[in-house]
């Protein structure tokens, strides 16, 4: 079944090296219910208190030719392991890797032209945690994962380091980027159904490892269905790069949810992001925001700008837990903003929800570029490169910074923030709006500090079950669930399966059927008129099958049976 999952996995890949966006009705990550959240049995939201084996195998030295970690064992990561030689780590499902705390940020490093496949599958996550037993684990107790790719990076000619590594000391292992002749199309592997906790480790002001680190990572590579948690910088940052992410969830960590930098340039879908009121960077070094963007730390005009497009996140701040009996207080920290949006980033957010921060979207016009307006975020909004669209942002505690730009410097002549706001169908709600109605259940209202059995889904009559609008996004590709539908019948079956298959397009059909150990059994491409009369299975042996369907941008896959 591993093999045959992940062959499938990469079936589906060939057929298309662009994300897709899933058109919806609702604004947000999930949907109402009866349709469950996609975080359902592989997410944690207690990962303090999870019971972790003890680790049977210690991994001591890089690794440098084709290895497999195998179900059944938990791994010992004692220290610095670079996946280096292009070479590929395998990790199977339900694999934990307890990472050695008392090492100088032991991390997982996968170096470019190598690759990590971690494939874990909703009942059985694969799980990157700290060695620290139940109640000592805390954020920063290793480093995390640090993916290295071949993509566009937008300076120093196109390559760089990692954040707290010398090339003097590690050479060409911790470079990334494809210098004047990027690969946007790169591969570092495929990460999906995965944890990484308590990671984060800070070399110093500055240089810090986040939970899933990726630099220059090409859009060959797949990250789906992946949970940060406690991280000691922020959950997920990109540095330049096309990778496109689907299911991502930031849980409790320090800085910032969502980080993009350097020209990262990839589509991004379905994210949820929870804050803890009681953690936050310190404000002489940042400022912890859910999105944080900027197109280069000097806010230049270098290419390819930052212009990754974001849609249906879920963004619940701290604020609302920080009032609570059993909430605590608020960090002290540079508790801060739902989006920060900076030094000339031309970043889009579309169909999100942001509930309970201390400000909303911010908008800096100020620049390290020696010309202030035309390399100002406000002037990439102004010019409608950077687009903020469809989305709710409610709660906010400071009425007056709901949708703000910076005060100081020079401004987009004729720029108007708050009609540019209101004119992309935007909502703003300031406190004390108590948000009740628009999730199901975001808080548990008699314990602020608890985070478990929560229901994130919107609630009867909430707004945030319609005004999703995905036509701003015509220059990206997505699909719509609403313009295809695919069942195979009857299914198990003893003798042969039929398709029923319906779309609002009339182009050819491609089906493709494999079988447990990742070989094709059967590929034929059919006239769209002729798709439901195919009947396919007559000759299968019994046993399970994937069947996998293409048609144009539509991509489908189900499991069948063969009694």
């Amino acid at each position: 079944m591993k093999k045959f999952y992940v062959l499938s996995i990469l079936f589906l890949a060939s057929f298309t090296s662009f994300a897709q966006f899933t058109t919806t009705t609702y604004r947000g990550a999930f949907a109402p219910a009866p349709e469950a959240m996609w975080t359902d049995s592989w997410a944690s939201f207690d990962p303090q208190n999870t019971v972790y084996p003890t680790p049977n195998v210690d991994v001591t030295t890089n690794i440098t030719a084709n290895t497999t970690w195998t179900s059944g064992n938990t791994y010992y990561l004692k220290g610095q392991i670079f996946v280096k030689n292009n070479a590929t780590l395998t990790i199977e499902s339900g694999v934990i890797i307890r990472a050695d705390h008392t090492a100088t940020g032991a991390g997982l490093f996968v170096t470019r032209g190598s690759k990590l496949i971690a494939i874990g599958t909703a009942t059985s996550p694969i799980v990157f945690t700290s060695d620290n037993a139940v109640g000592a684990r805390k954020k920063g107790d290793w480093g995390g994962v640090i993916l290295m790719g071949y993509g566009s990076y937008n300076i120093n000619n196109g390559v760089n380091s990692i954040e707290g590594f010398s090339t003097v000391t590690y050479g060409d292992d911790v470079k990334f980027g494809g210098g004047t002749t990027p690969d946007d199309n790169d591969n570092s592997g495929t990460l999906k159904y995965v944890r990484i906790e308590f990671g984060g480790y800070v070399y110093g002001t500055n240089q810090e490892i986040n939970g899933l680190t990726m630099g220059a990572v090409g859009r060959g590579t797949t990250i789906d269905y992946v949970q940060v948690s406690h991280t000691n910088d922020d959950a997920f940052e990109w540095f330049g790069g096309s990778v496109n992410c689907n299911h991502l969830v930031s849980f409790r960590n320090l800085d910032d949810d969502f980080d993009t930098d350097n020209g990262y340039s990839g589509n991004v879908q379905f994210c949820l992001s929870i804050r803890d009121p009681n953690v936050a960077d310190n404000p002489l070094v940042s400022t912890s925001e859910g999105f944080e963007s900027d197109n280069n730390d000097n806010g230049d005009f270098s290419t390819p700008y930052t212009s990754a497009a974001f849609s249906n996140c879920t963004m619940i701040g701290p604020a609302y837990r920080a009032t609570l009996t059993n909430g605590g207080t608020m960090a002290t920290g540079a508790y801060k903003r739902a989006a920060r949006l900076r030094k000339n980033t031309k970043l889009k957010i579309f169909n999100s929800l942001f509930m309970d921060y201390v400000e909303g979207l911010h908008i800096d016009n100020s620049t390290k570029s020696a010309s202030v307006l035309n390399g100002a975020a406000e002037y990439n909004a102004y010019n409608n490169e950077l687009k903020f669209k469809n989305n709710i942002l409610a709660g906010i505690t400071t009425s007056s910074k709901i949708v703000q730009i910076s005060t100081s410097g020079t401004h987009a002549v004729g720029f108007d923030i708050a009609a540019w706001f209101n004119t992309s169908n935007n909502t703003g709600l300031s406190a004390p709006i108590t948000n009740a109605g628009i999730l199901t259940m975001p808080y548990n209202t008699a314990d602020g500090s608890q985070y478990t059995g929560l229901d994130y889904r919107p609630a009867v009559g909430s707004i945030a079950l319609t005004g999703a609008d995905f036509t701003t996004l015509a220059n990206e590709k997505f699909a719509s669930n609403a313009e295809f539908s695919l069942k195979v019948y009857p299914n198990p079956t003893s003798d042969s399966f039929k398709i029923n298959y319906s779309s609002s397009s009339n182009e050819d059909v491609k089906v493709a059927t494999f079988d447990i150990t990742g070989k094709t059994i059967e590929s034929l491409n059919v006239e769209y008129d002729a798709i439901n009369d195919q009947q396919i299975g007559n000759d299968y042996a019994p046993g399970v099958y994937i069947l996998v369907l293409k048609q144009g941008n539509i991509n489908k896959s189900l499991k069948v049976i063969k009694k």
